[in-house]
């Protein structure tokens, strides 16, 4: 299904595909810094790539929270990525207005975990006839994603991808049940596995949420093994200072290696 996306490369590659960026446009240098790394590491390892990017956070613990440098500013920019480095791009919408706006400037629309239940979200962004990538809400088993499903075909949209991230009971971690990949591939749908959301630590009392970025080597490795079809990863040349999600981001540097051993599984159990 992923070779519907415009521009995607690689396809015939045998490779998982990989969503990677930042978690928020924080302006085009940074953005275009990015997108030319990973372009360049998923060209020589031969790995379907849609470079992601929020054009704004609209779940913040805090109202000082970084949110954006401007809706229109931050979709062009992910516009700009997709022309000068021919690949598809993807994109978090938030409310039903936001479908059709940000359809006619990425190829993939993102439906956010905790709004995957929200019926007129996912119809608007089902009717824009875009790619949409529903991820698991943190409080839904993988099962219960069969309805998120059905709710975008039925409206006449075949292109549909789940992510999983984990799932919380509200306290300060996130746990991955492995099993829903396969449970969620049964419904005939590309299924993703978001290894850096699904370390996040939420609800710290500083109220900036934490994160156990040593670990996403782990939940890749073992998404890849049980026959994950893609992976989410978000990636930054500098986590620490990064505006949004820094404490569990993976480095820009660290990238490519991760992906050479995650082949090398793909190639074990192919």
């Amino acid at each position: 299904m992923i070779k519907t996306i415009p521009q995607i490369k690689h396809t015939d590659s045998g490779n998982f595909f990989l969503m990677a960026g930042p978690c928020a446009i924080e302006g085009e240098e940074m953005a275009l810094r990015i997108a030319d790394k990973i372009t360049t590491i998923s060209d020589k390892l031969a790995i379907p790539l849609i470079f992601k990017g929020s054009y704004r956070k609209a779940n913040r613990s805090r109202l000082d929270s970084f949110t954006g440098i401007g809706d229109e500013k931050a979709l062009r920019i992910l516009c700009k990525v997709s022309r000068e480095f021919g690949v598809p791009t993807i994109t978090d919408i938030h409310e039903c207005h936001e479908a059709s706006m940000a359809a006619e400037y990425v190829d993939v629309l993102q439906i956010p975990a905790f709004l995957c239940r929200q019926t007129d979200l996912l119809l608007a962004a089902a009717k824009t006839g875009k790619t949409i990538n529903v991820k698991k809400g943190q409080f839904l088993s993988a099962a219960s994603m069969r309805f998120a499903v059905d709710k975008v075909r039925d409206s006449g949209n075949q292109k549909v991808i789940l992510t999983d991230r984990g799932n919380t009971f509200g306290y300060q971690d996130i746990i991955v049940d492995f099993r829903g990949i396969p449970e969620m591939r049964s419904f005939g749908v590309p299924v993703v596995m978001d290894c850096t959301h699904s370390l996040q630590q939420p609800n710290q009392v500083s109220g900036v949420t934490g994160g156990n970025p040593a670990m996403i080597e782990t939940i890749a490795k073992a998404a890849i093994a049980v026959g994950a079809d893609g992976l989410f990863i978000e990636t930054h040349p500098d986590p620490a200072h990064a505006k949004s999600d820094g404490a569990n981001m993976l480095h820009l540097d660290n990238l490519q290696d991760l992906l050479i051993k995650l082949i090398r599984i793909r190639e074990a159990i192919s």
